[in-house]
């Protein structure tokens, strides 16, 4: 149903301007207004450094600053109204950005630049743990700068100073609202993730719903709500598990959670009175949740006001851009923009400028994509890898040159964003590949085995069963998504599919806004449990494609035998039935070298264990001296994408 769509008078007049200088400008679109109610939430999750925002996609293209400045006015409507707004963000606020992993040391203005947002409540993700130096990094400036809001219900730290085990931060917070006195009991929460560095210990969920504090948190009969947030997929076992117990101790309470971690744009109805928002990634989305009919608990100017018996709880996905912005908040160019927001919008171009990461190394031919082309596909980033770059980078390395043979494995998921055709730079190093994690490898392998490794990495059975128990995954999160949304991906190359997922809606009425003629750009065109009326922009749909844990390069074979690219067979979604890129010929080697991501080192010397090789961790060696993928990329581009005297788009 298409419900409160608006047709500003703007999308006749273009454009909008926009605050970060290297941004492109949003493009006019029809929108959905806010459902403004009692009790207001705004919420990010898994920034992941993109405190500029998307310097090259105008539907993304508004900055921190620009957040903060939109914030200013949410809030400031509320105090007019009487209603109120909370600040929520649920984790993964580095790795993934040059303004992050581009500097020395990582994160030198990260922590300056988020704390400027007012955040009334704030967690860990999974990447601020994954490195001891990150999490340290979380007790020294995070925890401190947004002192009282950060809450870590399962997640200890040793303290770096003492080295004593303590909570990394309160478990969790009871607090009343600011104008309505609505009563509220926060949780924040990390999914049961085992990644972590070993200065950090994470209690699972299932274990921290049994602790005596948790119990006796949730029965307090002075709340009228409980909020809670976390890095964790709103469709998970862990919420499952929070939900009931909440809820069997508190059957009428509502309960409101916000997720994360997923990369997706999500919304989920546990019951009349609880629900769950997830809001994307990378500032892509912010999201919007709204509640009417809770209970409040009064104030001086405000009487207490009994639940309503039939309440009402609304979402909508803002596309993180100006032109959204200022209509949202009522606002113009001119009257828009706050000082402390406009701040922090230079010191977002002066980091950049200081690290340099315009700095172009070569100019791509043509768009290369994680999600919107199958796999294998001339347009998939990953087809690129393993046709391209990791093939002609290894094969000049001294074992080849002498006639050795490789088979060299990469995870999908150390691939974290989409190469547009235009300039690579600096920048688009990190957005693309943001991990310090290089090329190891494995001397003399019997290839009978090492033959084996991809089906066995990408199939079910032994390794997926671990890495389900471990909570770490191979694929990046989205894809991992679709563990809890069987209809997330298209099942064939040529269905359609919405993003983030589940089953198509019948076409809906938007005929009559085309007829103005203008035609809807491509965006998210979100389907979840509440319908498909979530997007505040409307868009035409994308299409998104399932892809495989892992790929695979051959290197040093000759074209008449085993090669990677001879008659490609797509992945199956559940990947099945992925192809065994080796096939048995009358050349295969006797032995190879078995080369791949560091990160991925476990599962490799696991599977050749299930594969009866007796191999170890010691066995391995790096790959020039450690050099990071991300170098490894960029020295690629560099040679290959070189452009020099030419006009890069």
């Amino acid at each position: 149903m298409m419900t409160n769509i608006l047709l500003p008078l703007s999308i006749f007049l273009g454009y909008v301007a926009c605050e970060q200088p290297s941004a492109p400008s949003p493009i006019a679109a029809p929108l959905r207004e806010l459902p403004w109610a009692q009790l207001n939430f705004l919420h990010t999750t898994d920034v992941h450094g993109w405190w500029g925002g998307h310097l090259q996609e105008p539907s993304y293209s508004a900055d921190w600053g620009d957040y903060i400045s939109f914030a200013k006015h949410l809030r400031d409507r509320a105090d007019a109204d009487g209603s109120d707004l909370l600040l929520i963000d649920t984790g993964d606020r580095v790795e993934g950005n040059g303004i992050y992993d581009g500097s020395s040391p990582v994160g030198k203005f990260t922590y300056d630049i988020a704390k400027e947002q007012k955040i009334d409540l704030i967690c860990s993700g999974n990447h601020e743990l994954y490195k001891a130096n990150s999490s340290n990094a979380e007790f020294y400036h995070t925890v401190p700068n947004f002192k009282g809001n950060y809450l870590a219900s399962n997640l200890d730290i040793y303290n770096p100073e003492t080295g004593k085990l303590e909570p990394l931060a309160a478990r969790y917070k009871k607090f009343t609202t600011k104008n309505q006195g609505i009563r509220i009991l926060a949780f924040g929460f990390i999914f049961d993730f085992t990644g972590n560095a070993n200065n950090t210990i994470i209690h699972t969920v299932e274990d921290t719903v049994k602790e005596d504090w948790f119990k006796e948190a949730i029965r307090d009969k002075e709340l009228d709500l409980i909020l809670v947030f976390g890095h964790v997929d709103i469709r998970s076992f862990e919420y499952a598990t929070l939900y009931s117990t909440i809820r069997k101790a508190r059957w009428d309470l509502p309960i409101q959670f916000f997720g994360g971690h997923s990369h997706i744009r999500d919304y989920k109805i546990y019951d009349s009175k609880s629900v769950a928002l997830e809001s994307g990634r990378y500032m892509e989305t912010i999201g919007f949740m709204s509640i009417d009919g809770v209970r409040t608990g009064g104030t001086k100017d405000v009487p207490v006001k009994p639940q309503k018996s039939k309440m009402k709880f609304s979402r909508r996905y803002l596309d993180n851009n100006l032109f959204s912005l200022h209509h949202h908040s009522g606002k113009d160019s001119k009257t828009f923009p706050t000082e402390r927001g406009v701040n922090v919008t230079k010191t977002i171009d002066q980091a950049r400028n200081f690290l340099a990461l315009t700095k172009r190394y070569g100019c791509a031919p043509h768009d290369l994509w994680v999600s919107r082309r199958p796999y294998p596909h001339k347009e998939s980033i990953f087809s690129w890898l393993e046709q391209q770059v990791l093939p002609q980078t290894i094969e000049l390395s001294p074992r080849i040159q002498e006639g050795r043979k490789a088979l060299v494995i990469t995870n999908t998921g150390g691939i974290r964003f989409d190469i547009f055709k235009g300039p690579f730079t600096k920048d688009t190093t990190f957005l693309v590949s943001p991990f310090t994690s290089g090329i190891r490898y494995l001397k003399d392998v019997p290839y009978k085995s090492a033959k084996q490794l991809l089906k066995l990495l990408n199939n079910e059975g032994p390794i997926l069963e671990m890495m389900e128990k471990e909570g770490t995954w191979m694929k990046s999160p989205e894809h991992v998504a679709a563990r809890f949304r069987p209809n997330m991906f298209a099942q064939e190359p040529d269905a359609e599919i919405l993003e983030p997922g589940f089953p198509q809606p019948q076409p809906q009425p938007q005929a009559p806004l085309w007829d103005l003629g203008h035609d809807l750009i491509p965006g998210y065109t979100t389907h979840d449990d509440a319908g498909d009326d979530g997007d505040d922009t409307l868009h035409s749909r994308l299409i998104f494609y399932n892809v495989p844990n892992c790929i695979q390069s051959t290197v040093g074979f000759s074209s008449s035998s085993a090669h990677p690219q001879s008659q490609p067979k797509r992945p199956s979604s559940s990947n099945t039935e992925h192809i065994e890129h080796v096939d048995s010929t009358e050349d295969d080697p006797e032995k190879v070298d078995v080369m791949f991501n560091e990160f991925i080192q476990k599962w490799i010397i696991l599977a050749l264990e299930y594969l009866g090789e007796e191999v170890e961790e010691a066995d391995t060696e790096s790959f020039r001296d450690g050099m990071s993928f991300t170098e490894i990329m960029k020295e690629w581009v560099k040679g290959h994408w070189d452009i020099a005297g030419e006009t890069c788009p």
